[in-house]
């Protein structure tokens, strides 16, 4: 079969490799979508110490359970499913708090195990027996369903904001990522949701979803009065920073209101993760910062039940779609800002 296979950096092409072979409790799943990650362009570009190559990208997915040895198993051939990507191997301190996500005894598809930027797809028995695997049960698309993992990511971070009728919301970053938290911010029933970057493309395009303002970061700093003008004079009550860079996150500190949370979503690049950041803001405005990283099943969990709810604007996220063979062009469309959402249809 054909797989987009990484090589190293800027090396993924789409090569002949071995059909999948199951082993037991191994389940089989056809591919129907794959969605593109930032952290597979971050990949493509950098490179990533926990890969080694040769490895099958994409860890965004949906498909269809085509062959099983898995007796027992809480789906069957035939049954659509989505996945949370997390392998859980023994217990310590973090399993038993719910945060798998911080275990250092964690496998994770696409990294560690084959992913899904291919036409077929096993899923280690391990993930089978844990019930990493969520069938989908209604006509939802598996293009919309490929969000599921992004969208758990989101929500573990939501999950230490407590964003409520009170408050105005500060997403920066109008990226796929950024867009997914200025919607959550407004199903949570903020009362107002902005976004900021530093690319008009991608502007213009986060004007077409459900918020109070879409506007451009500056050099002179004019955003940070655009965003205080439009808050009361307050600033942002919650901020959130949805892209990996030190001026984003100094920016959050500064925008932030009073007794305001901040949330690093976004992490800096390894190779150069050391940022300066004014912390008079935390000690004076009485900041509560969180990072984020991942997500928890039971993440997952929610964002399943709330892309079949409906109620998330999955499909205006999801810009284009390219066949596996076209694979990299994927990533000028995300760098640009043409494109949010990328979807790779490998059966195509």
């Amino acid at each position: 079969m054909k797989a987009a296979v990484y090589l190293g950096k800027e090396q993924l092409p789409v090569l002949d490799v071995a059909e999948p072979s199951l082993e037991d409790g191994e389940v089989l799943l056809e591919i129907e979508a794959c969605s593109v990650c930032g952290t597979d362009l971050r990949t493509y570009r950098h490179g990533d110490k926990k890969i080694i190559p040769p490895r099958i990208l994409g860890h965004e997915f949906c498909g269809r359970v085509i062959e099983s040895r898995a007796s027992g198993a809480n789906v069957a051939v035939g049954d659509r499913v989505v996945m949370y990507i997390v392998l859980v191997h023994g217990l310590d301190r973090y399993v038993e708090m719910g945060r798998e996500n911080l275990t250092p005894h964690r496998t994770t598809m696409s990294y560690h195990h084959d992913g899904a930027f291919a036409p077929r797809m096993k899923v280690p028995a391990l993930a089978v027996q844990k019930g990493n695997l969520f069938p989908v049960t209604s006509g939802i698309s598996s293009e919309v369903m490929s969000l599921a993992e992004p969208l758990g990511c989101c929500l573990n971070a939501h999950s230490r904001l407590g964003i409520g009728l009170k408050d105005t919301v500060a997403v920066i970053g109008a990226g796929p990522i950024g867009i997914m938290h200025a919607a959550l911010a407004r199903l949570q029933g903020a009362q107002k949701v902005f976004v900021l970057d530093t690319n008009p493309a991608r502007l213009e395009m986060a004007g077409r979803f459900d918020l109070d303002g879409a506007i451009l970061v500056r050099p002179d700093g004019s955003h940070r009065d655009e965003i205080r003008a439009q808050t009361g004079g307050h600033g942002p009550d919650v901020v959130v920073v949805a892209v990996s860079s030190a001026a984003a996150q100094n920016d959050a500190l500064e925008l932030a209101a009073r007794a305001g949370r901040v949330n690093f979503f976004a992490g800096l690049p390894k190779s150069n993760p050391i940022a300066p950041l004014d912390v008079n803001h935390i000690h004076y405005k009485e900041l509560v910062i969180s990072g984020s990283y991942s997500e928890k099943k039971s993440d997952f969990q929610a964002a399943f039940a709330l892309l079949h709810s409906g109620r998330f604007p999955a499909e205006r996220i999801i810009t284009h779609r390219l066949p596996l063979s076209r694979i990299e062009e994927a990533f000028p469309l995300m760098e640009s800002g043409e494109a949010l959402k990328v979807c790779i249809l490998p059966g195509a």
